[in-house]
């Protein structure tokens, strides 16, 4: 799972700092690994100062667990992902790897249940009851901690809403690489559900999209790169890192008509309410 390639060039500095509420930076990838520290200084350069690390199997939720305090522009997030939850559960390991995810979240830089929901593109009808048992864990979960939840939803949105309403969404609810349609980004809206923008939204063909950031108010918006996956437009190809979020944050400030300055001061506000301070 890493990306090979050159790394694309830091975009000039946002006019005030922004948060990268998603990635993994536990994968090396690029023609020639760059260090964590050096992905990190990147996105300070670009304005990105602060990143929400994400570690959604166990050994990268241990390295995650790690990596944050060690790191002090990083927090943290851990789960078991929907696509690893099913294969866990198929082979009777769920329940021993949840349980070490439970423990690794009540760490106090680990500020997120993330990323966990429902994956109907990799994995296929076989596999659908586990990843809502497991999705209905990491709710559960997110709701004892009192942490926000990150979901990851793909091709199952009617069945992740389903979900949600029937156990009761965590107050601090993000859609993490949202890729829904305007309809999803309204209803949404009304349930106080937070909707975080990867590079998907730079694509040109990718105009459902930047549709769906239009009807999102600004204060439930969020960026992320998700790297080293989804490189933003005009990278397409090459290995994501978290500098790239200030071309998202461009967009969303181009989409919404909105000042780009008003846009990264209200991304950090929201981002920090709902994860805490760095």
């Amino acid at each position: 799972m890493t990306r090979a390639g050159q790394w694309p060039p830091v975009p000039e500095a946002l006019p005030a700092p922004i948060v990268d509420n998603h990635c993994h930076l536990e994968y090396p990838a690029g023609d020639e690994p760059r260090s964590v520290e050096r992905r990190l200084e990147d996105a300070a350069a670009a304005g990105v100062t602060r990143v929400v690390q994400v570690g959604c199997e166990v050994d990268s939720a241990i390295w995650t667990a790690d990596a944050v305090t060690r790191f002090p522009q990083m927090l943290g997030g851990v789960a078991i992902h929907p696509n690893e939850a099913a294969v866990l559960a198929a082979a009777g390991t769920y329940d021993e790897a949840f349980a070490t995810i439970a423990d690794l979240a009540r760490g106090e830089r680990i500020r997120v249940v993330s990323e966990t929901g429902l994956d109907y593109f990799r994995t296929g009808p076989e596999g659908r009851d586990a990843q809502v048992a497991a999705f209905r864990d990491h709710i559960a979960l997110a709701k004892e901690l009192d942490l926000p939840l990150q979901i990851h939803d793909r091709d199952a949105h009617a069945d992740v809403v389903e979900v949600l309403d029937r156990d009761g969404a965590p107050e601090r609810t993000v859609f993490h690489c949202f890729s829904g349609d305007a309809g999803l980004a309204r209803l949404a809206a009304q349930r106080g559900w937070y909707l975080s923008f990867a590079g998907t939204v730079t694509f040109k063909n990718a105009g459902a999209l930047r549709a769906a950031l239009a009807v999102t108010p600004l204060d439930h918006v969020l960026v992320e790169t998700d790297s080293p996956f989804l490189t933003a437009h005009p990278h397409r190809g090459t290995p994501n890192h978290p500098a790239l979020a200030a071309l998202t944050a461009r967009t969303v400030a181009d989409v919404l008509e909105a000042d780009l300055r008003v846009v990264c001061e209200t991304v950090s506000a929201t981002s920090e309410s709902l994860y805490g301070p760095w």
